[in-house]
């Protein structure tokens, strides 16, 4: 990796738990991360530089729905999903395989690829690795994910080794568009292991993704139907067996207890809808737990969120007024919510940072994870 501008390097360890930088041309990537989504080129009722204020160093991008508007090629045309959104620093892109289990009712699957019908209009769309790498190197993406096939859980043994060896070729016809590229040096392209909750099939993926010498590998599949526990037995699995010297990607999680969990099993970056959307339907993340604004118990309480946190959005606003703005469906309410959401989640990695630095990552886990099972915050 010497020749390129992507490079990853560990600055601490304390037990599995790992701290680290992943340095690009448009900026470096504290890990372990935090991305909040941004599908469709923008996070849900967040300005991007109130996202970048609060510590995000990269941001999460949906192929298959820039796909379908306003395309690929047009982002392209208007100088690329950076210039597009302002948002100057890193963006990882996923490939769509995701879609390709959550609107099973719209599309046809080969070794091809996979052929959309637009839960918009209806139009076919045919995405193939290929086409996949193609649409995020329009984009201009500088962490660009392999099309893959993702299944929910749970499901037969025949059916994830089918949908895992699919992965696994079409990781491999990834690859090959991905490194022609012209700027390939400036950007990575990440596996990911799939193999539902299969120990064999899991640590099969994964030595065959190593073989590949990628610059990053993602655990796909996960937290789509089976319980934590599982989960993390996936992880304990897995991450063993993948390149410590590379970063590792768990999708699409999680809550703050899964994040907990996971780096301490080696996990470095995450990405997850929950915080943004939970904020858009009443639910606020704190360090002593959730609350539901939409609980009429808030109606006459004074007090903030968080009087510790230095969010504004958790700072300054009473209870009994974003119970208000939650309850009358005031735009401001889910703006609110989600401010502190995304907040509260990127001082949780902060934390988990210095306590791995420090080495007293095990000692932090315990006491959060107790602080959150044990507050009842609404009893308060």
């Amino acid at each position: 990796m010497s020749t390129d501008h992507f490079q990853f390097a560990i600055t601490a360890k304390d037990g599995l738990a790992r701290c680290g930088k992943i340095s690009m041309p448009r900026g470096t990537v504290r890990t372990p991360a935090f991305m909040p989504v941004g599908t469709a080129g923008t996070v849900k009722a967040m300005y991007m530089d109130q996202v970048r204020d609060l510590g995000a160093d990269i941001i999460l991008g949906n192929t298959y729905h820039l796909m379908l508007r306003p395309g690929a090629e047009r982002v392209a045309k208007l100088g690329g999903l950076h210039e597009f959104a302002r948002w100057p620093y890193p963006i990882l892109t996923d490939s769509g395989g995701f879609q390709v289990m959550s609107l099973a009712k719209l599309r046809k699957l080969s070794e091809q690829g996979v052929t959309f019908k637009s839960h918009i209009d209806g139009v076919s769309h045919e995405l193939t690795p290929e086409r996949s790498i193609e649409i995020q190197a329009l984009l201009g993406s500088d962490i660009q994910m392999q099309l893959d096939e993702c299944i929910a859980l749970p499901a037969d043994e025949a059916e994830i080794e089918r949908a895992m060896e699919l992965s696994l070729r079409w990781a491999e016809r990834s690859a090959i568009a991905f490194e022609l590229q012209a700027d390939k040096h400036t950007r990575a392209m990440f596996g990911i292991v799939q193999g539902g909750d299969c120990a064999k099939l899991r640590i099969h993926s994964a030595e065959a993704l190593r073989q590949m010498d990628l610059k990053g590998y993602s655990i796909g599949g996960l937290a789509v139907g089976e319980p934590q526990d599982v989960m993390l037995k996936m992880l304990d699995i897995t991450c063993p067996v993948l390149p410590q010297e590379k970063p590792r990607y768990l999708m699409g999680v999680g809550t703050p207890d899964d994040l907990l969990q996971s780096v301490a099993r080696g996990i470095d970056m995450f990405d997850c809808v929950m915080p943004t959307r939970a904020g858009r339907h009443g639910t606020a993340y704190t360090r002593i737990g959730k609350i539901n604004l939409r609980n009429a118990r808030h109606a006459e309480d004074h007090r903030p969120l968080d009087e510790q946190s230095d969010c504004p959005a958790a700072r300054d606003y009473s209870r009994a007024y974003l119970h208000h703005l939650v309850r009358c469906n005031e735009a401001l309410g889910g703006m609110l919510l989600t401010w502190n959401n995304l907040a509260y989640y990127q001082q949780l990695m902060a934390a988990m940072r210095e306590a791995i630095f420090t080495g007293n990552f095990n000692e932090f886990r315990l006491q959060t994870m107790d602080q959150w099972r044990r507050g009842d915050i609404d009893a308060l």
